[in-house]
Order: structure tokens, then sequence, then C-alpha cells
């Protein structure tokens, strides 16, 4: 409560006296259904123009704005010796100057913070997101124009829920006038936002900033309880409406260096929202809608568009499946388009082009990393990398094979993005449980879950660079029992090929002759693909670790020097 100043302590004496004296004077509060909601059953002046002034906020008419504002209607009247009757026109250049007032107290609630794959719905325009200073906000903020505009009107509901009389609040219309006292009802509105796809967004409740690189989760405001302050009775003192709404205070000058300002008006209450009154959208308000919209997304040729519609629906029910399946696919698929890029090959058969991709980042993850680890905030670039994707694809996979942990495909990715993650335990547990899961009638995706743990065992070695680690003979076992098990052509080259791969990394490479071996069974399998590409093996082949051994032993000059006739 604001400390009564001296020439206004009577007033605030009195002002109690009227209050205890008069009473609460209570309205009905609405029920929450889907049926109409029911109308306040007591009305006042105040209330009506609380209401009013919330509601020409909601729909950016500057008109009813500037008329129900008490700063913007002070500044008229005195302005004018004789007080303003009526209200001026509606071209009245006071209107937009109050309104640039108003809105440029939004601009912190409209800033946006969201980067790389963070990125929140609506992507383009304005997103409505309150921070940590929620008692600061002004109330307006809750109610504000760029708040899910839904046509033909605004994306919220107001409803008055509550009203009292409070301290008569005061002020002066001259320099060292007389003060002049008021009646001041505040009024309770109930703000709901209709659409949880477009609603505000604050942080989850009960999180705290501890370090800044660790990042919070966010909420989808459903409704939140405002409180206006509101004055009455104000005709007779020149004004041309007889109730306002106190928002923000009247700019004013000290009277002489050294002294506070005059605070214009004197109340004991501001016009605010209640923190502790905010509810947020969940699960089960509208499950229908949150499907449709994951649907919508996957449509979206824009990614940021896609992304930023999944993560809205994921703020509101974190396990929302057919967001999170689209969410990981579609970055998944994002993450091989980069590897594309990086490798520089062309490669038209679909079941090659995916594992050239995937192996792209299976050798990166285990030397260079800077594009898995360097993400666009940390490296101040203008475009996400693939770190971002990656960082954003990880816990949305994690939660998905907690709920649906009999989705294959889903594990194998997490598996995979754990390796170029290089998170080591989870990289080799994922697909150690994925080999225990799946039965042995199912050959093909066994050998896989086979294939893949090997080289998750691979990555740890190779990031590590312990020589004799006893995951490189595993990895070889796991390659070996996967080939015996394969029925494609391309899962019996990919375990040749890995178990020369891992061999690296065995004492003095293992036996020579066997690693040339492998490599040779590889290629023969390799040529029965229907989509064999000889710029693929020379890709294969030349990867970094495994065409440094090549290269530094005799043994191996005549599979090298086949690979490079087949270029000439």
């Amino acid at each position: 409560m604001t400390r009564c100043r001296p020439f206004t302590a009577l007033l605030c004496i009195a002002g109690l006296f009227t209050i205890f004296d008069a009473g609460p004077v209570m309205l009905a509060v609405a029920a929450h259904s889907h049926t109409p909601k029911a109308r306040a059953t007591i009305q006042s002046p105040a209330t009506d123009a609380a209401r009013r002034y919330a509601d020409a906020i909601s729909k950016g008419d500057r008109i009813t704005f500037g008329q129900l504002d008490f700063a913007c209607q002070y500044r008229l009247v005195t302005a004018s010796p004789s007080g303003v009757k009526v209200a001026p026109t509606g071209d009245h250049p006071s209107y937009e100057a109050c309104w640039k007032e108003l809105t440029a107290g939004h601009a912190q609630a409209l800033k946006r913070t969201d980067i790389g794959m963070d990125v929140l719905w609506p992507s383009a325009g304005p997103l409505v997101f309150y921070g940590d200073e929620l008692s600061d906000t002004p109330a307006s903020a809750f109610v504000m124009d760029a708040i899910g505009t839904s046509p033909p009107g605004s994306g919220l509901e107001l409803t008055v829920t509550n009203s009292r009389r409070i301290p008569d609040g005061s002020f002066r219309l001259k320099p060292n006038g007389k003060v002049i006292a008021v009646p001041t009802t505040l009024v309770s509105i109930t703000v709901e936002y209709r659409d949880p796809l477009t609603a505000p967004v604050t942080y989850a409740p009960d999180t705290v900033q501890w370090t800044s690189t660790v990042k919070r989760p966010r909420r989808a405001v459903k409704s939140v309880v405002t409180h206006w302050v509101v004055f009455t009775g104000l005709k007779r003192h020149g004004f041309p409406s007889d109730a306002t709404v106190f928002h923000r205070p009247v700019d004013t000058t000290p009277e002489a260096p050294g002294m506070m300002a005059e605070q214009i008006p004197f109340t004991t209450e501001i016009s605010r929202a209640l923190p502790e009154s905010l509810v947020w959208w969940g699960p089960n308000d509208q499950p229908g809608s949150l499907t449709a919209a994951a649907a919508r997304a996957a449509g979206f040729p824009d990614l940021r568009d896609r992304v930023a519609l999944l993560n809205r629906i994921l703020i509101i029910d974190p396990n929302q499946v057919d967001a999170l399946r689209v969410l990981t696919k579609h970055l998944y698929a994002v993450l091989l388009q980069e590897a594309a890029k990086g490798h520089s090959l062309t490669v038209k058969d679909p079941a090659l082009s995916l594992t050239v991709n995937e192996f792209y980042w299976n050798i990166y993850a285990g030397a260079a990393r800077l594009d898995l680890s360097n993400g666009m905030e940390m490296g101040g670039l203008s475009q996400p990398t693939p770190a971002d994707f990656l960082y954003r694809m990880l816990p949305a996979l994690e939660t998905l094979a907690t709920i649906h942990p009999e989705q294959l495909d889903n594990r194998f990715r997490l598996g995979m993005a754990y390796r170029w993650n290089n998170d080591q335990l989870p990289m080799i547990e994922t697909f150690e449980a994925l080999v225990h899961n799946i039965p042995d009638n199912l050959k093909t995706p066994k050998a896989e879950a086979l294939l893949q743990l090997a080289w998750s065992r691979i990555n740890k070695v190779s990031w590590n660079r312990i020589l004799h680690d006893p995951d490189s003979l595993r990895a070889y076992d796991n390659a070996e029992t996967s080939s015996a098990m394969a029925e494609l052509p391309i899962d019996k080259f990919l375990a040749e090929y890995t178990m020369a791969y891992s061999m690296i990394f065995m004492p003095d490479y293992g036996d020579k002759a066997k690693m040339l071996q492998h490599l040779t069974e590889a290629k023969r399998w390799f040529d029965k693909m229907p989509g064999k590409d000889d710029a693929v093996w020379r890709y294969f082949l030349h990867s970094e670790l495994l065409k440094a051994v090549l290269d530094a032993d005799p043994t191996f000059r005549p599979i090298l020097a086949a690979a490079e006739k087949q270029q000439g």
C-alpha cells in the first residue's frame, strides 16, 4: 500500500471510513464451462468503465481508451482553464499520443528472446511473453491488442468478477491547488484467453533461472485476474467522463530542484495483474485442437513455422504424441540434410542416402564435433546450426521413448542422437536394450540394432582416444553377429565395413590381412546394392581414421588402387 503524504493524510483516513461504511460490492463470478458465461448480477459505473477500458485496449480502440484513461483525460482538463465538458472528436491527436504511451509499456512483453529451435508460435509477428517481473507488468499488457487476434474479435474474453470500494484517490488540477478526492473502486476482471496456440506465455510455475545455459520451461496462459483502479464522480471537477481508469500516473516535474515530483493521482492501489491467479492451459483442455495443430504443423513448408507450432503444442502437453512424432521426424530429417551438405555427395538411392548421412555424423561426432556442439546462440550466428536441431530433438525423442517404448524407429533415432551428442553411456545402453528387446526372428531390425551398438562403442573409443579399450573388441563382436543375421546387402556391407573400422583401435590394427579381408568383403556386398555408387565407396574408404591407417601400410594398397582406378 502506498503511504499517505502529509497533505492527504486526512483524505486517506476519510477514505478508510468510507470503505468500512460502504462495504464491498460483490459481483457474481462467471462459471467456467462451455455454456455462455453468466453476466455480472450487479453493475455499476465503475465496473462498466473498467470493462469497457480493458475491452478497448484488447481491440485497439484508441478513442474509447483515451476517453476512459485518467492520465489522458487529466492532461486535457488541466490544459483548459474551464475544464472539458465534451470529449474531443476522434481525430484529436491526444488519442494517438496516449495510445503510444500505453503500448510503450508493452514493449518488454513483446520482445522476442526465443532463438534457434526454441521458437514459439506464432513464429512471426507478436509473441506475448511475460518474464519474471509479473508484478511490475502493467495490467494493460494482459489485454493488449497483440494477444492472439482471432477475427472477428480479439483473442480474449473479459468477465467482471468482483469490485470493492477502496480509500478515495486524490489529485490536484493546479500546482499548490486544492486537493480533490474522488470515489475509487477496485474492479477485478478475469481475462480468459480463447486460443491456447496464441495465448500469452510465461515461465512455468516454480521455475528459477539457476544458470544462463539452462532453458526454463514455458507455459501458455489460460486465464489471469486483473485489478483496475476506477475513479468516479469526475464530471463535477471538469472531466468530460464521469468515470476513468487509473492505469499509469501522470508525468510531473518537481516544483523545485531536489524535490520529489508530486504523485498524480495518489491511490492506495494500482491497476495490475495478480500473478498468483495465473492458470495455464493443460493437456485436457483442448486435446482435439492440439492433435489438429500437429497435423497442420507437419504441412508447413518453413522449418521455423513447423517447429514453432510444435513447440507451442508441447508446452501445453509435453506428452502430445503427434507433436513429438512430427517434431522428431522432421528435425532428424533436417540433420540428415545438413550431413548431405557436409559430404557433398549426390546419392539417389534413399536407403543408401540415409546410410551415408548417418555415417557422416558418426564419424564427425567422434572427431571435430564443432557443428554438433556450437549452437546458434553460443556462436552468435543468424541461423540455427545442427547443434540446435540436435539439442531440440533429444528431449522430444526421450519423451517419446518413455511413453511409447514399442516404437522402435524412435528408439533407433534416440540412440543415434545420443551418439552424435557424445552421451557415451546412453548411446550404448539404448542399443543394448534394443538388441535385448528385438526377438531373434526379426533378423533385419536385430542386425541393425547390433550394428548401431557397434558404432556407439566405436564412437566412445574414437572420442576418448584410449587404445586397447575393450569396447573395440565388443564392437567387432557386435558387427560380426550383425553380419551373420543380416539379410539385406546394405546391412551386410555395413557389418563388414564396421568390423574393419573397429580394428583401427586394436593393438597394431589387429590382423591386417583380416582387416583387408573385411574391406574386400564389404566392397563385394556394396556392389550388390541397387543404388551403388563408386563415389560413395570411396567416401567410406577415405573416412578420417580409416584412410590414415590404409595410407600408412602397403598391405592395403591393392584396395586403394582399385578405388582410384574406378575413379579414373
